[in-house]
């Protein structure tokens, strides 16, 4: 994703395939595909590439789903579709070109006239999808109401990959995109890569107002619903001269709860998240409390040595006193972890929010940190001469020497004589003395025990 691509929006109303084809093209499995309709409601996007060509960037819609009644003009039928509409529109506003997608199956429907009225409006470049088509034998049979739509048409199947390829082509000559591969290469498009940031949380936890909050904008539709949000949604923002990707996610509710296949579908992908971005924001609700399943989640990303910090959203529901209270709980409930950062911020009254980024910026930068191993090995011994390990087995283990294996996180391995005899409460001391005269503050540090010199391989991790 990058601010200087074109982007191409897929219009539709719902359950025609729209996210099954943004699937297809951006080659992942980004959106949520169910038979049930409307699943998608924010917009999800992703980059469009053929070889090394970077071409567009997709962007995927909810589905238009509004009634028409007494004869009058289509209205949405609550407030959520109202939302998603709007999503729609806002869309449209950013784009470069459409692709209206229509069900070959089902017909031509007053639904996608009213869609492609909408587009016309636009004055964008056009092209209208006839999807699951799924080869030439069906193609005159099913394509012919929509040629009373005027506009050019390609059957598809997005299921299936009938003609995509040759849909990529239509798109970039819509978009009049050079034919010389190395234009737009992906190292062409943006020397930064933006930070990503995953937000994670129980539902109504207040993830999505806080990205709106950060980035200035309603990208994210908002509802006092549980489960508004489905799909993982990348946001791209420029702030203070920096990108970054906030990764909204679903809420996560504890396994028990889930019945249902689409939240199901919807907390895996919020969990896969944080794996895939290089910090995450565990939002937690201040009015409600360290919940059992908040729990759970923390001691997720400790154990994965995941970077985060923790956001204590809705503070302007609490007073000065229930705050101090707040944060002291969670301050004693993280004495596992206690590197981990804790900012209360207020979403709706923007408190605190200008700390956030700044945060993850730090953290970030701790994560990278290399250390050269002359230099560690001079901090493993004046650890080791405050304080020597103590005798386990009527032994005292003997530590040779300190290695960096690797950053993002940092990792350390310690080669001594005998892992086993290294207790717990050493390798915490350990891991304090090394976040002290190196300034890692608040990123997580793998921590691993070698045995050499004839003893078995071993390893132990903290």
């Amino acid at each position: 994703m990058s601010v200087s691509l074109p982007q191409v929006v897929l219009l539709g109303r719902p359950n025609v395939g729209k996210s099954t084809l943004f699937n297809r093209l951006i080659r992942s499995n980004r959106a949520i595909t169910h038979d049930r309709p409307g699943i998608t409601r924010d917009r999800l996007e992703g980059v469009v590439r053929r070889k090394k060509q970077v071409l567009f960037t997709l962007v995927d819609t909810g589905g238009v789903n509004l009634l028409q009644s007494d004869g009058r003009d289509f209205q949405a039928s609550s407030s959520m579709e109202e939302e998603i509409f709007n999503q729609v529109r806002k869309a449209i506003a950013s784009a470069s070109a459409l692709v209206i997608v229509v069900d070959g199956r089902e017909g031509l429907l007053p639904l996608d006239e009213y869609v492609v009225d909408l587009a016309r409006r636009s004055n964008l470049p056009l092209l209208c999808v006839v999807n699951k088509v799924d080869g030439e034998e069906q193609r005159h049979k099913l394509m012919a109401d929509f040629h009373a739509l005027g506009l050019p048409l390609l059957p598809l199947s997005a299921a299936h990959g009938y003609n995509v390829s040759e849909l990529i082509d239509q798109i970039a000559d819509l978009l009049n995109l050079p034919k010389n591969p190395e234009a737009l290469a992906d190292e062409n498009i943006a020397a930064e890569q933006p930070l990503r940031l995953a937000m994670l949380g129980r539902p109504n936890a207040g993830k999505s107002s806080l990205v709106n909050a950060l980035i200035g904008d309603d990208r994210l539709i908002i509802s006092s619903e549980a489960g508004t949000t489905r799909d993982s949604v990348d946001v791209l923002a420029k702030i203070n001269g920096h990108e970054y990707v906030f990764v909204d996610t679903a809420g996560v509710r504890k396994k028990t709860k889930i019945t249902d296949t689409v939240e199901r579908y919807s907390v895996n992908s919020a969990l896969k998240s944080t794996s895939k971005a290089q910090i995450t924001l565990l939002t937690l609700d201040a009015k409600e409390g360290l919940g059992a399943q908040d729990k759970r989640l923390i001691d997720l990303l400790a154990t994965r040595k995941t970077p985060f910090l923790i956001l204590l959203n809705k503070i302007d529901l609490l007073t000065a006193k229930e705050l101090n209270f707040a944060r002291k709980s969670l301050a004693e409930a993280l004495s596992f972890c206690a590197h981990v950062p804790i900012l209360p911020v207020s979403a709706k009254d923007h408190l605190g929010l200008k700390k956030i980024l700044p945060m993850a910026d730090k953290i970030m930068a701790e994560c990278r940190l290399r250390v050269p191993t002359g230099q560690l090995n001079r901090a493993m011994n004046e650890v080791l001469s405050a304080h020597q390990p103590p005798i386990v087995n009527h032994a005292r283990p003997r530590f040779y020497y300190l290695t960096q294996a690797e950053s993002e996180p940092p990792t350390f391995v310690f080669f001594v004589s005998d892992a086993t005899r290294v207790t717990e409460t050493y390798l915490r001391y350990l891991e304090r003395g090394l976040r002290r005269l190196f300034k890692i503050e608040h990123a997580p540090i793998r921590m691993h025990l070698r045995s050499t010199h004839g003893q078995k391989d071993a390893a132990k991790k903290s």
